[in-house]
């Protein structure tokens, strides 16, 4: 009964028309009120501070051409649209994709570039609101992606390409959904949208575009396992002839 007059409601009214446009996440300038906009800037600029200091000290001279190349990777990908039903498209975020290429803080760097380069040269989503962008596409994916596809790697089996791609599909597919919950609940709480009705377009529909992220992350890692194993953030302990077999 709730969820029909909350459909009744997407219906009838302009919210969903609003929250339809922007699918994707990218959230323009206006749209979120100062205390949102001040909070995930405090985390995302803590984050990326943090992941500029553990990158310096812990990663090596090579993983700097490895994120110029991911970050092209990625940046290209989102270009490509795919279509879902509704007369809507989806396109690959790529946190989670970057997390276990890079690693958590490398991968955070990567994501907040790409997201950085598309606001200010191609105006996709708010200058003010970046930080809220960064954070929901970006952070939630290479952090909370990575260690869930970690957790299950290991579970499946952590030098089994069946334990990657498990890993790769589920935290992929995960990572869009909770960005698409955090973007909800950040135009709730800053009056743009009622949070009901923010959570069931937002997380309704990314539901079916995080199918396309695990599907697009996992023929990457596929592809990477059986060419360049070497390039994983933790490559698994297999030679490269055995790896392919």
């Amino acid at each position: 009964m709730v969820l029909s007059r909350i459909s009744a409601e997407l219906l009838s009214r302009d919210w969903y028309c609003l929250i339809h446009s922007y699918l994707a996440m990218h959230i323009p300038d206006g749209f979120l009120n100062l205390p949102v906009i001040i909070m995930t800037w405090i985390i995302t600029i803590g984050l990326i501070a943090v992941a500029l200091n553990k990158v310096e000290a812990e990663y090596q001279d090579r993983t700097v051409s490895l994120m110029g190349v991911c970050a092209a990777f990625i940046f290209a990908a989102q270009m490509i649209n795919f279509p879902i039903p509704g007369g809507t498209s989806g396109h690959l975020l790529g946190g989670t994709l970057a997390g276990v290429l890079l690693g958590p803080w490398a991968g955070t760097l990567v994501m907040s570039t790409v997201f950085i380069v598309q606001g200010v040269v191609f105006q996709d989503g708010g200058i003010t609101v970046m930080g809220a962008n960064i954070f929901n596409m970006g952070l939630i994916g290479t952090f909370g992606g990575y260690y869930l596809f970690s957790a299950i790697r290991n579970q499946v089996g952590k030098n089994k390409l069946s334990g990657m791609v498990t890993g790769t599909a589920i935290a992929a597919w995960f990572s869009v959904v909770i960005a698409a919950t955090a973007c909800a609940i950040e135009l709730g709480l800053s009056g743009t949208v009622p949070l009901p009705i923010a959570l069931a377009a937002m997380t309704g529909w990314h539901i079916l575009i995080g199918i396309g992220e695990a599907l697009i992350s996992t023929v990457t890692v596929t592809f990477i396992w059986r060419t360049r194993p070497d390039l994983f953030y933790h490559p698994p302990v297999k030679s490269k002839s055995r790896i392919q077999n």
